[in-house]
């Protein structure tokens, strides 16, 4: 990848610890509007505070640590020496929402020491942004705290001055995929978490919230808070104070040790960050979180394409067909003398289907779920070591004919590995597994960890698993394989780092309108999804269901948007790989909104986010690397609107060829879904456009250069 860099400007300012009046103990965003102050107290007890456009939004907030076997970092401590520095560049994106990203901030390194007989050093870094801040520790190497550190909890604090409308999902310890809550900080309580526990059986803190978590002031302040360049380390959620509207890191244990974080001297903690603007669409658009972590350590990952796909997916959802292949009770045999029980859908015949549909379609890829021996065994059993085999694939399903037949159409196989969250199975295959992909070709693999952690004991967000996926990155990309990982650990950025990480699931995806006993994901979702979640990173949702009801498999459940809506999520919910997720008999019975999933882009060179509040609507421009063309897409919630668009954004000496997919007169989420009307029309910088969105609706544009 290469790196431009436009200006480094280096202001490093050293002060002694002689004579405390020549000490920083504060640092501006470039723009000045975001300022950081941090000291101590009279115990000794480091806080910050954070002030923007001169008001504070995180008041007094106090910093320390809990260890086992040594004493804690928490009061007597002084203020030994600051650093400051300003830096200033822009780089560039492989793959990505835009292809430069500027990364300008300001930065305060404070040192402080304790002022007891230890002495020992803790640092601490804040980067103050014009649209927000990140701050991390540093232990340092030093004599009088050594080797292996054990972290029993983290006391970071973040104290809200006002009782914030909140979007927020429970701090559960396993999984993401829970539908956000809205209510104000105050209101978070007891009930609600209760009826999270009953969905998601798995240990959920009380009163602990998981991150992003965005919240919104009576004045227009947005505030999201989260962490970066999450590695080696557990997981952070934040702890509650409904009271004193007060958020404290609570990390992500384990039951099988005393302790939540084990570390070598000398380490850094990942980054926790807070995202701060005064109107919704700003959140979306920072790169705060991405910014925060290293620069590429892969090098050239173009063997990697950003590519829509198709796959044996929702067919399973759906019921229309399964992974497993079928077996008998005892597992050593197949039934039937080798013979499919007759619904298992990684057939090399169905699978062909696909890639003749990608192939006609500018669709680039397939993905196979099923393949793989295994599935009969998988789920709800304890004994789920060594069920998986990630290179041998069922009777029915040919991989060297396969992998051949879509070579020679222009489509790649992507590659599926689930683990039934066997991480010693999967640790022991991977390399294995990696070099079958290399040999065929393929370079994407979507991952699974669904169940509960084996070894028992760990949980799917702390420190051991942390580990578990960012080193199947790290190994993947030696074998220039992707990674698309599902019930995931968060995202925090580390795509900058490590391209090869390109999506990831971490919410409650699409699968669950087919057969959720809940109803499936409400219209508010997304449009809380879009300034929450993804302000992580990228999202595999799988859109482009376009048979909504679905009556003939299950009359009990739907997608509850209308076909407009799943058309503009190509462009609103961002991934480099966006998946074509419905059947291809749906796709071949509606050719007209096909259109849209044919032209719309996956990689892109610019990003305008137009519109949009958190929990209601958002309208997002974005911009195609290879052919300049523009693609808008709008999403609104249970309620109707109308969306007034401007485009500016075109170049001013041409005139553009538009489509629009919008929803119809009479379209509703419920009633009506599959209401769409589709317009061809002539844009130019001066155009105006008014669109009304339908109640669980929305609107997909294709601008293309004549």
């Amino acid at each position: 990848m290469k790196i431009r860099i436009i200006v480094i400007t280096l202001l490093s300012i050293i002060f002694s610890c002689q004579g405390s009046e020549n000490i920083v103990t504060n640092i501006a965003s470039p723009n000045k509007a975001v300022e950081v102050n941090i000291n101590v107290n009279s115990e000794g007890r480091p806080f910050y505070v954070v002030t923007y456009n001169n008001k504070a939004v995180v008041d007094t907030s106090y910093l320390g640590f809990e260890f086992k076997d040594v004493p804690d970092f928490k009061t007597n401590f002084k203020v030994k020496k600051t650093v400051s520095s300003s830096f200033n560049e822009t780089w560039q994106m492989p793959w990505g929402e835009q292809l430069d990203v500027v990364n300008n901030y300001n930065e305060l390194n404070v040192t402080l020491q304790e002022t007891n007989g230890a002495e020992r050093l803790l640092q601490i870094i804040f980067k103050v942004y014009d649209d927000g801040i990140g701050f991390r520790y540093e232990f340092p190497e030093q004599p009088k705290l050594k080797g292996d550190i054990y972290i029993t909890e983290e006391h970071t604090e973040f104290n809200l001055t006002e009782d914030y409308k909140t979007f927020w999902i429970p701090g559960d310890w396993d999984i993401y995929e829970h539908l956000y809550n809205t209510t104000n900080l105050s209101e978070i309580d007891a009930v609600q978490f209760a009826n999270h526990k009953n969905l998601a059986q798995t240990y959920i803190p009380e009163n602990a919230v998981n991150t992003p978590v965005t919240m919104v002031g009576k004045d227009g302040t947005h505030l999201s808070f989260h962490e970066a360049a999450l590695i080696d380390y557990s997981g952070m959620t934040l702890a509650v104070d409904t009271v004193n509207l007060n958020l404290r890191s609570n990390l992500v244990g384990s039951e099988n040790r005393p302790y939540k974080v084990k570390k070598t001297m000398p380490f850094s903690t990942p980054w926790r960050t807070i995202q701060i603007t005064d109107n919704a669409p700003d959140l979306i658009a920072s790169k705060l979180i991405v910014n925060l972590n290293e620069p590429n350590k892969l090098g050239d990952v173009s063997w990697f394409k950003p590519m829509k796909y198709t796959g044996v997916w929702w067919e399973m959802h759906l019921g229309k067909s399964s992974w497993d292949y079928g077996m008998t009770q005892d597992m050593n045999t197949w039934t039937d003398g080798g013979k499919s029980h007759g619904k298992h859908g990684a057939t090399t015949e169905n699978v062909k289907r696909f890639i003749d549909f990608s192939a006609k379609n500018n669709i680039g890829g397939v993905l196979v779920e099923g393949w793989n021996t295994g599935w009969e065994h998988w789920i709800g059993f304890e004994d789920r070591e060594g069920v998986f085999d990630f290179v041998t694939p069922y009777p029915d399903y040919d991989l060297d004919d396969v992998t051949q037949y879509a070579k020679a159409k222009g489509v790649e196989i992507i590659m599926h590995h689930e683990t039934s969250a066997a991480t010693e199975t999967y640790e022991k295959q991977q390399d294995t597994a990696y070099a079958l992909m290399q040999k065929y070709g393929m370079h994407s693999v979507k991952s699974g960890y669904v169940g509960k952690i084996l070894p028992k004991g760990e949980y799917h967000h702390g420190q051991y698993m942390v580990n578990q996926y960012n080193n199947a990155a790290i190994k993947a990309a030696k074998y220039q394989v992707a990674v698309n990982a599902h019930e995931p650990i968060k995202a925090t950025g580390l795509r900058r780092t490590y391209p090869n990480i390109i999506s990831r699931e971490g919410l409650r995806g699409q699968e669950f309108n087919a057969w959720a006993s809940d109803g499936g994901n409400p219209p508010e979702h997304l449009p809380i999804v879009a300034f929450t979640r993804m302000l992580s990173g990228p999202i595999d949702y799988t859109p482009g269901i376009f048979n909504i009801k679905f009556n003939e498999y299950k009359k009990d459940n739907q997608v509850n948007t209308t076909i407009a809506q799943q058309l503009a999520l190509y462009v609103v919910i961002y991934s480099p790989i966006q998946m074509a997720a419905d059947l291809v008999e749906h796709y071949e019975a509606n050719p007209k909104p096909l259109q849209f999933i044919r032209d719309v882009g996956v990689n892109w060179k610019k990003t305008l986010i137009l519109n949009g509040e958190v929990g209601d609507y958002v309208t997002i421009a974005r911009q195609e690397r290879e052919t300049n063309n523009w693609f808008v897409g709008g999403i609104t919630d249970e309620m109707s609107r109308t969306i007034d668009l401007e485009f500016s954004f075109l170049d001013s000496d041409k005139t553009y060829e538009a489509i629009i997919y919008k929803d119809g007169k009479n379209a509703h989420w419920n009633d009506n879904p599959l209401d769409l009307t589709i317009e061809k029309i002539e844009l130019n910088t001066n155009s105006k456009l008014s669109i009304e969105l339908a109640e669980g609706g929305g609107f997909a544009l294709s601008i293309l250069t004549k």
